[in-house]
């Protein structure tokens, strides 16, 4: 039978590594056409007219994807770091960090994926599961091991004709040993997040003359603050964000009342696949269209009341609403949140002063992002600043989370969190007010970078205006 290796050699998938890296935004060929008569292609309107292009922008970045070398250099960052605490290597063995540092793209279930990357060289030695096999032998490889699939039997591996029952194998063992087989069996190896009890005893009983060290502060710090090429495709994802931002404000105006937030939600997530795939290089091969969300939400009425509502969202749209959109778009994991909360119709006087608090104390979190900040003292600004204005009674939330590939990250705009800011650290933007008891409320965000006078956002919504907000139909 062929074996894996003969499988890629014959196909030619171990050349796509290099080939995925060099993805533009110039050849919208490769994709399908829009789909004209659909729902995504109705409104149109002036909602875009409105559209802020702020001077603070970046050009926004033309590859779909950060390249392989990106997160090389990302590694040879981590290898120093890692040095100069007298580390020989790094075991990383959750989803967000490895994907950061390798680059490779792909699903976390139940089992267990690890790479190894030592201190002293630029490789990365793979152990996975076989369903994945492609996907590592087709990117950045060194070397790897694999097992069939999870509970691993010893010998068990019907894809090279050998079928096996035994005791589940020790992944733990399996992974050290490997590690050991390398050369880093008596090292001092590096843990990418903090074992349990149980693991890092049995890690100790493996290589009883390696030690371990917890470095997740190392990479979370790395993480944290964005390079430009991060910067740079985060404002592309949210150049598209605004503009499905535009054309979902457009088709609430056009519709009306005749709509569910459910509604708006697929027809905008349907407008917003559609603007940004036809962009997007890519022949169906992995490591192409990569690290892509496109998450749009819409929630009208009284679910906009509670901060996590756990109601499924299928209201009709009813003059007096407060009504959210809201959600994510990420290109290779770059980007984040953009939130509208917007007014449908008669805007009653205490609401609209809530809103205008809500604005206020977003603006705020802008001006005050600045570097060497505490995180805490933004908080107790803004929160200072609602209290100020009487909304004690619609509080249940911190002004902000860090944003990361992985959506919340931290540090946190809230009052516990001492960290100082740094230059490109982002932040959602949430001083979010609500009124459970009058079924209403207001929760903006988009993408707050930390700047040396001040911060930015990322978005060209306009989403803190009364102009955009005010919904007259």
């Amino acid at each position: 039978m062929a074996t894996r290796r003969q499988f890629l050699k014959n196909t030619g998938i171990a050349a796509l590594g290099a080939a995925g890296a060099a993805c533009s935004a110039d050849s919208g060929n490769n994709s399908e056409s829009r789909n004209d008569n659909s729902a995504a292609a109705t409104p149109s309107g002036d909602s875009a007219k409105l559209l802020v292009k702020r001077p603070e922008h970046p050009p926004a970045a033309t590859a779909d994807r950060l390249p392989l070398e990106w997160h090389q250099r990302q590694v040879g960052v981590l290898q120093n770091k890692l040095e100069e605490r007298g580390l020989d290597g790094i075991l990383i063995s959750d989803r967000w960090n490895l994907i950061y540092f390798t680059g490779l793209w792909h699903s976390t279930t139940e089992r267990p994926f690890s790479c190894f990357i030592p201190t002293d060289d630029l490789a990365v030695h793979w152990f996975h599961p076989g369903l994945d096999y492609e996907l590592v032998r087709s990117w950045w490889f060194t070397d790897g091991d694999y097992y069939y699939d999870y509970p691993p039997s010893e010998d068990g591996y019907p894809d090279q004709g050998r079928v096996s029952i035994s005791a589940p194998v020790d992944l733990i063992e399996w992974q050290l040993k490997g590690i050991a087989r390398r050369g880093y069996g008596g090292g001092r190896i590096g843990l990418s997040q903090s074992p349990t009890v149980g693991a890092m005893a049995r890690m100790r009983e493996v290589l009883p003359d390696a030690t371990f060290e917890d470095v997740s502060d190392v990479c979370v710090q790395m993480r944290r603050v964005k390079t430009p090429e991060e910067i740079a495709l985060s404002q592309r994802a949210y150049d598209y964000f605004s503009q499905i931002h535009a054309w979902t404000r457009d088709y609430i105006l056009k519709h009306g009342t005749d709509l569910t937030d459910f509604k708006i939600r697929t027809a905008a997530t349907e407008y917003g696949t559609d603007l940004i795939m036809r962009d997007i290089k890519r022949d169906g091969h992995p490591h192409s269209a990569v690290g892509i969300r496109i998450r749009i939400g819409c929630r009208t009425g009284i679910g906009t009341a509670y901060p996590h509502p756990n109601q499924f969202h299928h209201n009709k749209v009813k003059r007096g609403d407060s009504l959210q959109v809201s959600g994510g778009v990420k290109l290779s994991g770059c980007g984040g949140e953009l939130y509208c909360p917007y007014q449908v119709g008669d805007w009653p006087a205490e609401w609209e002063k809530v809103w205008e608090v809500m604005a206020r104390g977003s603006e705020m979190q802008i001006e005050m992002s600045k570097v060497g900040t505490p995180c805490q003292e933004i908080a107790r600004a803004v929160h200072e600043y609602q209290l100020e204005e009487g909304m004690q009674d619609y509080l249940y939330q911190r002004v902000a989370h860090g944003e990361g590939w992985e959506g919340h990250q931290e540090p946190y705009i809230s009052l516990g969190d001492t960290t100082p800011l740094e230059k490109n650290m982002t932040f959602s933007m949430e001083p979010g007010l609500f009124n459970p008891e009058k079924g209403f409320g207001y929760n903006p965000s988009d993408n707050v970078v930390v700047g040396d006078e001040s911060g930015w956002v990322q978005g060209s919504v306009p989403n803190l205006t009364k102009e955009w907000a005010h919904l007259k139909i």
